[in-house]
């Protein structure tokens, strides 16, 4: 793998790309509704594209009250800390907003994901699209 590289996106200029990465990993592998998979956050949220050279191959989004979502990295280039990268970026910048406390709901087979970066576990598990989640929340220091 080349190196990556992780920039702020925007939501009317980049949406092509991110709708592209989302719609394979939560639409085509996960079986995510698309009614479900866009929202009226999008348009306000702070979007984050990871690239392999000029090849978009991951995003994230930060809302305004420290919540990440739609974490996502194309299935290739799973297992190679592209994640890591990824959500160490968007911790970074919700820090650099004077967000606090970030949040997030996550799939729990990826809870140990999230663990290793600081977040805890602090509901029970519900279904979310059909899927096991818990909700998570990581305090900065």
């Amino acid at each position: 793998m080349n190196s990556i590289h992780i920039r702020l996106a925007d939501w009317q200029k980049d949406n092509a790309e991110l709708r592209r990465i989302r719609e394979s990993v939560f639409i085509a592998e996960q079986a995510v509704p698309p009614e479900l998979e866009w929202d009226a956050d999008d348009a306000e949220a702070l979007h984050f594209l990871v690239y392999e050279g000029d090849y978009p191959i991951g995003t994230a989004r930060l809302l305004p009250d420290g919540h990440i979502g739609r974490v996502s990295v194309l299935k290739d280039w799973r297992g190679l800390n592209v994640g890591d990268a990824l959500l160490r970026a968007v911790l970074t910048e919700a820090e650099k907003r004077g967000l606090q406390q970030q949040m997030l709901s996550a799939q729990v087979q990826a809870t140990p994901f999230y663990e290793r970066l600081g977040f805890a576990i602090v509901s029970g598990e519900y279904l979310d699209a059909g899927i096991p989640h818990v909700d998570m929340v990581r305090n900065s220091q």
